[in-house]
């Protein structure tokens, strides 16, 4: 057992260095449980902590078969561990290339009237409401959407109410898939998205909410869904949905989207606890 006086001693032969290492370690740590926190990653490490007691254990008590099993499978675990938790590294990494020193707030990219390209925006959707006609926009923000937007058909075009609603008219070459935009242009059309993996969801949440999900899941984007059958609007965001939004609250959420400050911080803070149906 460890005496006070050997802790005191450990205590008195820290340099600044060393303190200065421990926060650091400390603050990566804690950074890396809040990304996993009430994720599926957050039960699997809790697995591979109680492997990692059980292996110790039985090295401690000579269970030598049992150690030699625990070890080896912790040993190849190492490449099962970074192909499991793909998902929550490559989500880690954007988020540091998402950081403000890499990347430039959208409203300094360009110089256009922003609250104009909202406006276009925001009429397709209530449009679309009101006719019940099902829609799927993804915005981009800084994780580039370039693998999802070459799955469907380039548009190129400079964003307009009228644009966006004639995608979405049924039957049309067009309507089946989701909308990219990037920055003031619509990127692309009838593009393919990946559904959520998660199977704690409302049975009323069809393809597209899902799919809208599985894109916030995997990016920073924001996603605009329209319901064709209640015309329900509905906005995802970061593996989380909040459904029947009104006009206003989405054109607040839009402009928001822009705002420098507001880059780097989830858009449902202001709004969640009426409308948030969180991908847990």
């Amino acid at each position: 057992m460890i005496s006070l006086q050997q802790i005191l001693d450990i205590f008195q032969g820290m340099r600044v260095r060393d303190i200065i290492d421990i926060v650091i370690v400390a603050i990566v740590i804690y950074q890396l449980f809040s990304m996993i926190r009430e994720t599926r990653a957050e039960q699997l490490t809790k697995g591979i902590v109680v492997l990692l007691i059980l292996t110790k254990l039985s090295e401690w008590v000579e269970l030598f078969t049992i150690n030699w099993i625990l070890s080896n499978a912790m040993t190849v675990g190492t490449l099962a561990i970074l192909i499991v938790f793909q998902p929550e590294l490559r989500r880690g990494l954007e988020y540091i290339g998402r950081s403000s020193f890499f990347t430039k707030p959208l409203i300094e990219i360009r110089g256009e009237s922003l609250s104009e390209i909202v406006e276009e925006m925001v009429e397709a959707v209530a449009s679309l409401s009101r006719q019940k006609i099902g829609a799927l926009i993804v915005i981009e923000r800084k994780t580039g959407l370039n693998e999802v937007a070459d799955t469907g058909t380039e548009i190129n075009g400079f964003i307009s109410s009228d644009l966006l609603i004639n995608i979405f008219i049924p039957n049309t070459p067009l309507h089946d898939g989701a909308v990219i935009i990037k920055d003031d242009k619509i990127k692309a059309a009838a593009c393919c998205l990946h559904i959520t993996d998660s199977d704690d969801l409302d049975k009323g949440l069809v393809t597209r909410h899902r799919a809208a999900l599985g894109i916030s899941e995997r990016s920073d984007s924001i996603s605009i869904v329209v319901s064709e059958e209640t015309g329900g609007i509905s906005i995802a965001e970061s593996g989380s949905i909040a459904r029947h939004l009104d006009v206003k609250t989405l054109r607040q959420i839009l402009l928001d989207m822009y705002k420098p400050e507001e880059s780097n911080q989830s858009l449902f803070a202001r709004w969640r606890p009426k409308n948030e149906q969180k991908d847990e």
